[in-house]
């Protein structure tokens, strides 16, 4: 047993040495070739085989077709037998928690700091599940804006994140920070918290994300499925409401993202502009008709639905007001998303991670096939229309020449078998080699 362990252990090391041993060389060398035995480029249909890519510091500069030689200022990775792909984008995510039966006690127990210590690792079980670039949609302590900037300066691992901050709900809605709290200490949070009545409060909770330094604005257009409330799915905005928010929101370069499972929440948020509705269970036909006239984007997070209805199966997990919630809107979200699909809406990959363990994120592949969608719509999903979801189609979501060096590989096909996607096995973030695993 204890050589068994010793030598697992060094298995690990060597993989963590030859990872830091190839980031250095690469990074030294300037330019680096990667050797693809297949290319999924996010864009084409079609697999290309055999092919060189090419990258200078952090920019991919060609793809040509064979392996070239490289030259003496050049390094070559070897991934002849992998699919290479664009590095993956989860556009659901919540890297300040991730759920269990203690996380509703867990504001009275833990600081600022033991939630931001916490998400240091699941920031970088993200990364190295391949996910090179997150949207978080909702937080705590606007950490995931302080993860963001030390990220960037290379201070800790992670994702590529664009964050939402603290989500914007009414009163008692979803993403009332006080919700189920004791009369004696629930207070009247407002804007600064993410409390919205009103127009007056809607433009400040806007602006208030702004200074606080989010990306985006996340609003709760309906009940949702964990906070302690009794409806998961009433609508909890007016539309005027929402109006407000998404026209502030474009005064300062923000789109606006939706969480929403009822219909008429839907149609609101919908037909006020937003660019995103996060979840969609109990879409109708007409909420569909009207994605489809604004070019919404569904983002499905099939994973959180499937976890949130096995949960509501075990006696004492949620709180007696959340289980019936589970129960009734979990199963529904995987056949609405089939239908949204078939009915053409545009399809973002999103996981609602947070919920279920982070490093899984890409188990929502499954789902998403299982429901019908094709392999690669599956992978172009979390790929070229997440990036056309966050507006970054310039620099993200393809392998092209002039785009940002985001690149992940995976033993297999994953057009025959897309759980490989749950295994990767190399991923590069801005041309830097976080993982290679032999």
């Amino acid at each position: 047993m204890a050589n068994r362990a010793f030598k697992s252990l060094m298995s690990a090391a060597l993989a963590v040495v030859s990872a830091i041993t190839l980031a250095t060389t690469a990074a030294h060398a300037q330019v680096t070739l990667i050797h693809a035995g297949r290319l999924i480029d996010g864009r084409a249909n079609a697999v290309r085989s055999n092919v060189t890519i090419r990258i200078e510091k952090n920019r991919i500069v060609s793809i040509t077709d064979g392996f070239a030689e490289p030259r003496p200022d050049e390094h070559a990775i070897d991934l002849r037998s992998s699919t290479v792909l664009p590095g993956l984008m989860d556009m659901h995510t919540h890297l300040t928690f991730q759920f269990s039966k203690d996380s509703y006690v867990e504001p009275f127990r833990m600081n600022a700091g033991d939630f931001a210590f916490r998400m240091v690792g699941y920031a970088e079980s993200t990364l190295l599940a391949g996910f090179t670039t997150v949207r978080d949609l909702g937080d705590r302590y606007n950490l995931t804006i302080a993860l963001r900037k030390a990220i960037a300066k290379g201070r800790v691992r992670g994702p590529r994140i664009y964050t939402a901050g603290k989500a914007l709900a009414t009163t008692g809605g979803h993403a009332d920070p006080t919700n189920g709290w004791a009369a004696t200490i629930v207070g009247d949070p407002g804007p600064k918290q993410g409390v919205v009545n009103g127009a007056d409060d809607a433009r400040k909770a806007v602006r208030q994300r702004y200074k606080d330094g989010a990306d985006l604005i996340k609003i709760t257009a309906t009940g949702g499925v964990l906070s302690v409330a009794k409806s998961g799915h009433n609508p909890q905005f007016t539309e005027a409401e929402i109006r407000v928010i998404v026209e502030t929101a474009k005064d300062y370069g923000f789109h606006v993202a939706a969480h929403a499972h009822g219909a008429e929440g839907m149609k609101r948020a919908i037909r006020a502009g937003v660019r995103s509705i996060e979840h969609g269970t109990l879409m109708d036909d007409e909420v569909i008709e009207l994605m489809k006239q604004h070019g919404t984007y569904l983002v499905p997070t099939l994973l959180a639905g499937r976890w949130v209805a096995e949960k509501a199966k075990l006696e004492g997990f949620f709180p007696d007001v959340v289980r019936p919630k589970a129960a009734a809107i979990g199963p529904k979200i995987q056949a609405t998303f089939a239908r949204a699909y078939k009915a053409g809406i545009k399809i973002a990959f999103g996981t609602d991670t947070g919920v279920s363990a982070h490093g899984g994120n890409a188990r929502e592949f499954a789902l998403m096939t299982e429901a019908g969608m094709p392999a690669m719509a599956a992978i172009q999903s979390a790929t070229r229309v997440a990036a056309e979801l966050l507006g970054v189609s310039d620099q993200l979501g393809t392998i092209e020449a002039g785009k940002l060096a985001d690149i992940v590989a995976v033993d297999g096909d994953p057009l025959q078998n897309i759980r490989t996607l749950e295994h990767v096995r190399f991923v590069m973030k801005d041309g830097v080699i976080e993982k290679h695993a032999r």
